[in-house]
C-alpha cells in the first residue's frame, strides 16, 4: 500500500481507509480458517466436491434454503437420513463449512466419540461444564447416530445433551436408522419418544435415499469389460 500510494491520487484518509479495509479482510479470513480448524470438520467434504445433481429435488430445495444459515437463528435442527454411503455426512459437512464462512460456530463429532467424551465428563463430575462448552456452538454436527450400538449409560448422556440443546442450539445429525428403529438406540420407548420429540419439534428432515456414492465410485474405477 505504501509503495502504491505515490502512484495513485489518494488522500491520507483514503490511504488509511483502504489499509484498514484490507486488514479487516485478512483478519476475517484468518478467523474463518481458525474456526474451520476448531470445527474438526473433514474439509474434503466440501460443497464443491458434492454432486448436488444426484439429490432428489425436494432435498436439493431444502438444502439450498439452509445455506443462508437463518435456521440457526431459529434454533432448528437438521436431520439427514439415508443408507450408508448415500452422502448424508458429506452434505451436512459441506453445510457446516458454508456456515463457518458466514462466521457461525460449528463443531463436528461422531456419535461414538461424543458419548465417550460425555461419559468421561460425567464420571469426573464435569458434565455441566462440557455441556456449557458445547452450548457455545451454534451448530453441533453429530455423525452416525445408531451406526454403532451404544450402552444405556452412553445413550443417557447423549439424551442429556439433546435435552440441554433443545430450543437453545441447532443439532445437525446423520443416521442410517429411521425413527421407527430408534428404540434400539435409546433402549426404551419413553426415552426414544422424548429424544425424537425434541429433535423433530423444530427441524428440517433430509431424506437422502440414494445409492452408495462409494460403491458407484468403485464401480466406475473397474476396468472395461469387468462386470459391475
Amino acid at each position: 500500500m505504501a509503495r502504491q500510494a505515490p502512484q495513485e491520487p489518494l488522500s491520507c484518509e483514503q490511504f488509511l481507509l483502504e489499509l484498514v479495509r484490507r486488514e479487516v479482510e485478512v483478519r476475517g479470513q484468518h478467523r474463518i480458517e481458525r474456526r474451520l480448524r476448531e470445527a474438526k470438520l473433514p474439509l474434503e467434504k466440501s460443497l464443491a466436491a458434492f454432486d448436488l445433481a444426484r439429490l432428489p429435488l425436494k432435498v436439493k430445495q431444502q438444502f439450498a434454503a439452509l445455506l443462508d444459515g437463518s435456521f440457526l437463528d431459529r434454533r432448528e435442527n437438521v436431520l439427514a437420513f439415508g443408507n450408508p454411503g448415500s452422502g448424508k455426512t458429506h452434505l451436512l459437512c459441506a453445510l457446516g463449512q458454508e456456515l463457518i464462512r458466514q462466521e457461525r460456530r460449528v463443531l463436528y463429532t461422531t456419535c461414538s466419540l461424543l458419548v465417550q467424551e460425555l461419559l468421561i465428563a460425567k464420571r469426573d463430575l464435569k458434565l455441566a461444564s462440557v455441556l456449557k462448552r458445547l452450548g457455545r456452538y451454534e451448530a453441533l454436527l453429530i455423525d452416525d447416530l445408531g451406526y454403532v450400538q451404544q450402552s444405556r449409560p452412553e445413550m443417557e448422556v447423549l439424551f442429556t445433551l439433546l435435552a440441554e440443546r433443545y430450543e437453545r442450539g441447532s443439532v445437525l445429525l446423520t443416521s442410517n436408522l429411521p425413527f421407527s428403529q430408534w428404540e434400539h438406540i435409546f433402549k426404551d420407548p419413553l426415552t426414544t419418544s422424548a429424544a425424537i420429540d425434541r429433535l423433530v419439534h423444530h427441524s428440517v428432515i433430509l431424506e437422502v435415499n440414494l445409492a452408495s456414492f462409494r460403491i458407484a465410485a468403485a464401480q466406475g474405477r473397474q476396468a472395461p469389460g469387468v462386470e459391475k
